[in-house]
Order: structure tokens, then sequence, then C-alpha cells
């Protein structure tokens, strides 16, 4: 303790505001993060479904929205907490502290990582979609099942962005009265000409961020390699297509070829589960359909291929 008294005595005698205003700045960030999180999410998806050519195409609704996203979006952030000091009152009772903070981190938050989801979402093969849709997948089972599914990696990515982004609001709110480490570097360090209260402040936030940056790489990548490892995206849509036109001498050895090419590149186990998964559509697409000679002959052609 003398040797942190020595080096950052400003620090030290502030030392139960600065945990105050740490804490000030996970909850405004945890808050705000969340509710941002669902609601760009679901603005993000209906912005795919209701676009022109999507799987519920809505003029009127999709026309709303982007509006909607694009205005905020255009408002730089310390303009909108200004802007939003009426609205937030009404809503959260107080414009200053974290209370008053969360609303205008919200909507600041909000159009941005719906065009994150936007953006991940798009880059979904249509091939997919259509194979999905003609297999009788319904609207939200296309989007929960295809969309959402084949986003996974995009989408974290995406969430980390905004998530380092929404760190940065958070500092910003503190000029205007919001508490957090913003308020204490601006208040205490710049105010004061305290430089080691502004170095903690950035010490702080920097490794926040760095802890936001390693899990969300981690992750988009543990998600990436598991979508790697199935069954490549052109090769399905080509099964599916071989699926729905009951062909199924060519499914079955379009899916062994497709198997075997992933066997070099994932373990073993990983390999098994796409066998079990090719199994499991030839089951559903083609056990009315076939004669039961000609099931026999596919499922010992197949366990043969396998081994």
């Amino acid at each position: 303790m003398e040797i942190f008294e020595l080096l950052t005595p400003n620090l030290y005698s502030y030392w139960n505001k600065f945990l105050k205003n740490c804490t000030a700045t996970f909850q405004m960030f945890l808050i705000s993060g969340l509710i941002s999180f669902f609601l760009g999410l679901i603005f993000g998806v209906m912005l795919i479904v209701f676009k022109k050519g999507g799987i519920k195409q809505n003029k009127v609704i999709y026309t709303v929205i982007s509006v909607f996203v694009n205005l905020f979006r255009s408002i730089p952030f310390v303009v909108l907490l200004v802007f939003l000091i009426p609205f937030t009152r009404a809503i959260a009772g107080s414009a200053i502290g974290v209370k008053g903070a969360i609303i205008p981190l919200i909507f600041g938050t909000v159009p941005f990582f719906s065009r994150q989801v936007e953006t991940a979402l798009e880059n979904v093969s249509p091939g997919k979609i259509e194979a999905a849709r003609s297999m009788g997948s319904g609207t939200f089972g296309i989007i929960f099942r295809v969309y959402l599914h084949e986003s996974v990696p995009e989408l974290i990515r995406g969430t980390t962005i905004t998530a380092i982004s929404l760190v940065g609001l958070t500092t910003m709110a503190g000029a205007v009265g919001a508490g957090g480490l913003g308020d204490f570097a601006i208040n205490y360090g710049q105010g004061l000409n305290h430089a080691d209260i502004i170095y903690a402040c950035i010490i702080v936030l920097l490794l926040f961020i760095c802890m936001l940056q390693f899990a969300g790489s981690f992750f988009a990548k543990k998600t990436t390699t598991f979508t790697q490892a199935t069954i490549d995206g052109e090769i399905r849509e080509e099964i599916l297509f071989l699926l729905r036109k009951r062909q199924t001498g060519k499914f079955f050895q379009k899916s062994i070829l497709c198997l075997k090419k992933n066997m070099r590149e994932v373990k073993y186990e990983s390999f098994k589960e796409d066998f079990r998964c090719i199994f499991t559509w030839y089951s559903v697409g083609f056990v009315c359909f076939c004669s039961k000679a000609k099931e026999n002959y596919c499922k010992s052609w197949c366990l043969r291929s396998f081994q």
C-alpha cells in the first residue's frame, strides 16, 4: 500500500470514488448492453426479413425501421445525450447518473448494432434459405435455423465491435454528468490536474477492452471452426437439391465425397457427426419414397464408404 500511495498519491486519496465510478461504468455497460443486444438483434433480423426480396417482404415496415436506424446513427452521441434529456427524465425520472445514461446509451447503440446484425445475416447464402423453404421451414424456422445459426461467428464479431464502441459511449456519457470513469477522469483527473488518475482510468478501460476483444475473437474462432467442420456450404446446397429431387444414389455419392473431403480437415468425431447428419437427412427425405430394397442398398453402400 505504501508503494501504491507513493506512485499514485492522488488516486490513493480518491480510491473509494474511483471504485464507485468503475462500478458505475460497468453498470451502464451491462444494463444498456444487454438491452441493446436484444433490441438490435430484433431490428437487424427485421431489416433482413422485410427487405425487398426478403422472406417476408414488407416495404412499409422496412422503410420505417431503416429510417429510424439511419436517423439515430447520424446524430453524434454527445448531441444525442442532450437531445434525449426530456425523454430520459420522463422515463427514468432523472437525466444524470447511471439511470439517466441508460436510455441515451441504448439509443446510441441499437442502430449501430442493428446494422451489424443486418450485415452478418446478409452474408447467408440464398441457396440455404431456399433449401430450408423447400424442406417446409416457416419464417421463424428460417430465422433461427438458417439466418442466426449460419451467422453465429459474424454475429459474435459484430457484438464485440459494438461492445467496444459502447465502452467509449459510457465514458462520453460521463462528460454530461452520467458518472463512471469518464466523469471521474474529467473532474478529478483533468479538472484537478492529477495525471495519475487519468492514467489509472485509461489502464482500466484498456484492460476491459482487451478482455472484450479477446473473448470475442476466441468465441468467433471457436464457432467458425465448428461451422467449417460441417458440410461445405455450396456442396450442402447441392445435396439438398438432390434430396428435393429424390435422386437417392447421387445424393449419397455426393454426401460421401463431401464427408471424405471434410475428414482431411477436421477430427474424426466431427466426421462421424457429419455422417449422422447426412443419414438423418436421408431418413427424413427418402424413407417414404424409396423401395425397401433400394433403401437397404443405399444404407449398405453408405456404410461401406464410411468405413
